[in-house]
């Protein structure tokens, strides 16, 4: 059998699986549910959930993957076969993913081109964000992001992925600093003579805020940290069981789990630090209130109000969000990849130019989703959404709590948590979490993505009321 492809060592794993790990959603999702969520009560509630179901989830994937040395469909097979299902399950979230995860990369690239080109003026305008995507132009940007995700891909694990994650993620890490500390030295002064800065917004995200705080709130505010979870640490989607594949055996597992949990964790609490004080400095509370909105409509009026230092920071900002969308789409695409060559016996250049033909298409449609083939379709969580929202809501929201489920049931009663242990305590290294681990697996990972799947499916308001 010919030698599968891997990564040469620990610091190309980690940082491959981190830039993985690290995407939009720790530099757009994040901030904006934190400010949502009263700041400092949702990190708090966050941090104990990475620490707990975050490295359930990502040490299972990871050891399940070099474990059998196989791909999502397979791996799950080779544990029993009965449970093959779940591995395509598994593989189904990626591949729905890829349709609109080279769409935001596509809207990144268009916000650098404004600042590139211009003030950041133009972004600045109203409906900038909304007549940009509504107009069937916008698709060439995402058809330029997908290409070059397939051409990392194409070069392989070494010398594409890990290769273009050890260049990105320390450039990545030292940009969010620098505009984390910028953003809190910004300050102005009101028409009223009041001045707002950068540390008092700081206080306000840090701060845990518990006002008209009800049980029905915190279990709301503990479910969008969660979901965030598995946004941001790439698992039950497969990608992090492929990762694991290529994983040489003499790399200590438990090492690189920390690593992970504490580079993803940490971009997205420096993100945070980097937008919400600058939100609140130009913008105030109401600022805050954006929403999802919050990337592509109140950062541009944020880094305008900066003058020429805002078109620099702007620059840098959007450049580090498309190098986080980057290391994302890799991972997704590579995912898929990886499955195919081993469902199709093909090898990597054929199955990654296929693929691509067909993404390609994909994104297209889904690019074309707000103009050409605009639709509005009612989603089971009560939200209205257009071909985007669409998959998002399939595979996030719906997808990704049931295979959390289901492999939790599997691990945890049926392989038992011993099999997994057994992978992390290779060439005698100590699982220092065992014990937690094998509390999470059995008792608690069953009933928390339970209560996740509920309410992502709308059946857990139907119960509340």
């Amino acid at each position: 059998m010919k030698q599968k492809s891997g990564f040469s060592g620990q610091i190309g794993f980690v940082f491959a699986a981190a830039g993985s790990a690290v995407g939009v959603g720790n530099l757009w999702r994040f901030p904006y549910l934190a400010a949502k969520d009263g700041g400092g009560l949702f990190l708090l509630i966050y941090l104990v959930l990475v620490l707990t179901v975050g490295f359930t989830l990502l040490t299972t994937d990871i050891a399940i993957g070099r474990k059998t040395g196989k791909s999502a469909i397979y791996a799950y097979e080779a544990m029993r076969k009965k449970w093959k299902f779940l591995g395509v399950l598994t593989f189904l979230v990626p591949v729905l993913i890829m349709t609109y995860y080279a769409v935001i990369g596509g809207w990144i690239l268009k916000y650098i081109t404004i600042y590139l080109l211009g003030s950041g003026k133009e972004a600045v305008a109203d409906n900038c964000f909304t007549s940009f995507i509504s107009s069937p132009s916008s698709v060439w940007f995402s058809l330029v992001f997908m290409f070059l995700t397939a051409l990392i891909v194409y070069n392989g694990v070494e010398k594409g992925i890990e290769r273009v994650s050890k260049f990105i993620m320390p450039v990545l890490l030292i940009m969010v600093i620098g505009i984390a500390i910028f953003s809190l030295t910004l300050k102005t002064t009101l028409e009223d003579g009041t001045v707002r800065t950068g540390l008092q917004g700081l206080v306000i995200y840090l701060k845990p805020d518990l006002t008209g705080i009800t049980v029905q709130r915190f279990l709301q505010i503990s479910l969008d940290a969660m979901s965030q979870l598995f946004f941001s640490l790439s698992v039950s989607m497969g990608i992090m069981i492929t990762y694991g594949s290529y994983v040489k055996k003499d790399v200590d597992l438990n090492k690189a789990v920390s690593q992970i949990e504490l580079m993803d964790t940490g971009v997205a609490f420096l993100a945070g630090i980097m937008i919400i004080p600058a939100v609140f400095v130009f913008s105030g509370l109401d600022g805050m209130a954006a929403g999802p909105g919050l990337m592509f409509v109140s950062l541009p009026k944020v880094f305008y109000q900066m003058g020429f230092a805002g078109r620099m920071v702007g620059i840098i900002f959007f450049l580090l969000a498309a190098f986080a969308a980057l290391t994302s789409c890799i991972s997704v695409l590579e995912s898929i990849t990886a499955n195919c060559m081993e469902l199709f016996h093909t090898e990597r250049k054929k199955t990654t130019g296929i693929l691509s033909v067909i993404y390609l298409i994909a994104t297209a449609v889904i690019a074309l989703g707000y103009s050409v083939f605009y639709v509005e379709v009612g989603l089971p969580n009560g939200s209205t959404g257009q071909l985007l929202d669409i998959m998002d809501y399939i595979s996030n929201s719906f997808l990704m709590p049931f295979i959390a489920l289901l492999s939790s049931i599997l691990i945890g009663w049926i392989m038992k948590p011993s099999w997994i242990a057994e992978e992390m305590e290779l060439n005698g290294t100590k699982f220092k979490r065992k014990k937690l681990y094998q509390i999470m697996i059995c008792f608690v990972m069953p009933v928390i993505m339970t209560i996740l799947f509920l309410q992502s499916t709308g059946f857990l308001n139907l119960f509340m009321k």
